[in-house]
């Protein structure tokens, strides 16, 4: 059931930006990274544009990105008061324990929206720049139904999570129900796994002393083959098209049979690690050890900066800022993200973050005194007030934003090598926009370098939309995964004395049955292939019965028995309608088949009455139980 697609187009929506890259069918070595964004920010690369959202007093879509930011900025305060402004709402999707099509977000004027409206919104606007870009290209109109679309999600995030996206994706009009095939959900690391195939020397940087990469040697300090490795990129930025070699990369090359790498991604709001597996002849991928991670993006950083001026200035203080003068609080943080950057391990100068004016301004009138005097009241002694009307935080202040961020990712590298199936790993890849931090980079090599070769590709903020471009060329490239939860229908079961628990006995026209039977179909964390069925055959309590509900349950647990466990979610309904099939024909026994398919990044149901060939088929739904 292949369609044929014109081009295949990625959507990386990330926690604090995101952007989209396509490639032609009929050309795949030739990845297109969108063109540039209007705006843009001092200090910032701007491959990609932040993901922020404003939506009118009506809450209609207004803008996204960049032109979202500037807009809001320049609305005059008492106004923008009525506009609702998102940003770093991806979070929510991850932390939200009982997420469904109703949850909320809140705006920075503290208005609620629904989330789903605000990622289909998003989703939509990607959609028609993409397409307004390739049918300025092509001279021609570009369908909708000439492109498969690919969307990122952490490989971390739980079923409802994903299914969220999907659902979001369908109210944009980027794929529907019916057609669900022209969208193609990916796992971030799988994506970053896979560009990372194709890597050649001169593409990458490799944190170790070992030999010189691309003619830099490692003596000189990481951050110094960096600045020469962007101004490279720089130099070569303006076709923002980058060639994908149909070959085993280099470091590819070195790889046999059988051996084991990590992927570590980590972006703006999470940290994922997989670890995958080499099976040659094709080089397809097996996840060895199902995905693992936290919140541990760069956003922990600027959390902790927020904790630093409520140490300095209030938290009462801060709260209210937020809520007065929002756009002069979104300017601070700019401020921060630029300098945020420029922290580097050997860095000795401090780094000036300007404050707004009307920073300066509202504290004054809401304390009573001047920011200068707040800070020398405050004994944090590393942060001081220059003349100009800037914090000077000392390089040491600076690098204490970043690690708890940074301990946590350790700390969760250091479980994972503990695990045996993991011990002889022979690279790391540090991907995601937060690999960019040179203080990263020295943690992870400080804390790893010993135990396997450490290598970030060069566009490290670009290597997962690469990767899902490659992804959805073929989406066949990894073919064992790990599941990541257990998952059975609801059955009942002969009664079987001294085995079922007697309060599970159901007398029913003299039969004994035992009922909440968990059929298990798959465990947690058990490898299943690409496409994998697991069949099985049931039969109606009384021959006569209309209609079959056939229920799909999931636990995190391996060791389950009955549905009534604690921890057994429902995720899914089969209902079989077996009107028209009564009268003479009826078998006396009849047989449901139900067929479970494993092994995609989502996972597919169907039963069929064995007697009449009817069958029903469920995507399975985490969202509306």
């Amino acid at each position: 059931e292949q369609q044929s697609f014109l081009v295949v187009v990625a959507i990386d929506f990330g926690t604090t930006s995101s952007g989209y890259a396509y490639s032609f069918t009929k050309e795949p070595e030739c990845i297109h990274v969108m063109r540039r964004w209007e705006g843009g920010d001092p200090g910032v690369s701007n491959q990609k544009t932040p993901t922020t959202i404003l939506l009118t007093p009506e809450r209609k879509f207004h803008s996204f990105g960049y032109a979202a930011r500037d807009f809001y900025h320049d609305l005059d305060p008492n106004e923008a008061k009525q506009w609702l402004y998102l940003e770093k709402f991806k979070m929510k999707l991850h932390t939200t324990g009982d997420l469904t099509m109703d949850t909320d977000l809140t705006a920075a004027n503290g208005k609620k929206v629904k989330a789903l409206e605000i990622f289909a919104y998003a989703l939509q606007y990607f959609k028609e720049q993409a397409l307004k870009e390739l049918s300025d290209q092509a001279g021609s109109e570009f369908e909708n139904s000439d492109v498969r679309w690919v969307i990122t999600v952490p490989a971390i995030w739980k079923q409802p999570a994903k299914q969220f996206m999907r659902q979001a994706a369908y109210q944009a009009g980027l794929a529907s129900p019916e057609n669900s095939e022209q969208l193609i959900i990916a796992l971030e690391p799988e994506a970053a796994s896979i560009y990372c195939r194709k890597l050649r020397l001169h593409q990458m940087i490799e944190l170790s002393s070992k030999a010189a990469v691309n003619g830099y040697s490692g003596r000189d300090t990481v951050g110094a083959g960096f600045a020469q490795a962007k101004e490279h990129i720089r130099r070569n930025r303006q076709s923002r098209t980058f060639l994908v070699e149909n070959v085993i990369g280099e470091i590819w090359s070195e790889l046999e049979e059988g051996d084991k790498y990590v992927v570590v991604d980590s972006g703006g709001g999470t940290v994922d690690l997989t670890v995958h597996q080499i099976r040659l002849p094709e080089g397809h991928l097996k996840e060895l050890y199902k995905a693992t991670g936290g919140p541990y993006g760069s956003l922990g950083v600027d959390y902790e900066f927020e904790k630093l001026l409520c140490k300095i200035f209030g938290e009462d203080f801060i709260e209210q800022f937020k809520i007065k003068r929002p756009a002069a609080w979104v300017d601070l943080m700019i401020a921060f993200e630029s300098r945020k950057r420029a922290a580097a391990p050997d860095r000795t100068n401090p780094l000036n973050i300007t404050l707004p004016f009307s920073f300066i301004d509202y504290y004054k009138k809401f304390r009573g005194h001047s920011v200068e005097h707040a800070l020398r009241k405050s004994n944090v002694d590393f942060v001081k007030w220059s003349s100009q009307g800037m914090l000077r935080m000392s390089p040491d202040a600076m690098n204490a934003l970043f690690k708890p961020t940074i301990d946590s990712i350790i700390e969760h590298l250091r479980d994972l090598f503990q695990k045996p199936e993991v011990s002889t790993v022979k690279f790391l890849f540090l991907v995601g926009g937060f690999a960019e931090a040179p203080l990263l980079q020295q943690a992870v090599q400080a804390a790893f370098g010993d135990k396997c070769r450490i290598i970030i590709p060069q566009d490290v903020g670009l290597t997962i939309l690469k990767g899902a471009v490659l992804f959805g060329l073929d989406p066949a490239v990894i073919k064992v995964r790990r599941s990541p939860l257990t998952y059975g229908v609801g059955v009942l079961n002969r009664y079987v004395e001294g085995k079922h628990p007697p309060e599970k006995l159901l007398v029913k026209d003299g039969t004994r049955w035992c009922t909440d039977v968990f059929d298990k179909f798959i465990s947690a964390d058990q490898s299943v292939a690409l496409g994998e069925l697991v069949k099985r055959s049931y039969t109606p309590a009384k021959p006569s019965q209309l209609v079959i509900v056939i229920n799909i349950y999931s636990s995190e647990h391996d060791d389950v028995s009955f549905i009534t466990d604690p921890g057994v979610k429902k995720c899914g309904t089969l209902r079989l309608d077996l009107t028209g099939t009564s009268g003479t024909g009826v078998p006396a026994r009849r047989e449901i088949q139900t067929l479970m398919q494993f092994g995609d990044t989502e996972i597919k149901a169907t039963a069929v009455d064995i007697a009449t060939s009817k069958s029903v088929k469920v995507g399975i739904d985490f969202l509306n139980y």
